[in-house]
């Protein structure tokens, strides 16, 4: 080289510090949800099933935010601990229809205070209107980069 050396400045980065929060919130949410053998995806897909009345995979991906096979695999972990069923579509048989069980529905209810305690926590460093400034910021950051606009 000629002696000129060249800086990236990570702690200057946009990415650094929303992956630094976001692995934040994500560890704190994964540490309660353990307790009721759950993973933060699969919390997030309980919610899409239950609370959102998605039975397509494709559905549960987009409303999580993560990819099928993500989404594959957290169903595969799903159904084997009994909280999920997964169906041949009644009306498109080439589609998988996935069903919420009685345990995976006390489960989910089970870990509400868990995430809302999280979420509380988060949000009380924040005031309503830094809060909804932080989710537009990060909503135009997201914007046409493929994922949820």
């Amino acid at each position: 080289m000629d002696g000129q050396r060249l800086k990236y400045g990570l702690h200057d980065s946009i990415g650094f510090h929303a992956s630094f929060a976001a692995r934040l919130v994500e560890r704190r949410v994964e540490d309660g949800l353990r307790r009721f053998g759950l993973t933060r995806v699969g919390w997030c897909i309980l919610l899409a099933v239950a609370e959102e009345g998605l039975k397509n995979p494709s559905d549960i991906a987009a409303f999580v935010g993560i990819d099928r096979t993500a989404t594959s695999r957290a169903l595969r972990a799903l159904e084997t601990e009994g909280l999920i069923t997964r169906a041949i579509g009644k009306e498109d048989r080439r589609m998988t229809e996935v069903s919420m069980t009685d345990t995976g529905y006390d489960r989910m209810i089970q870990a509400v205070p868990i995430c809302s305690e999280n979420m509380n926590h988060f949000n009380a460093k924040l005031t309503v209107a830094e809060r909804s400034e932080l989710k537009r910021l990060l909503a135009k950051l997201c914007a046409g980069e493929g994922g949820s606009d």
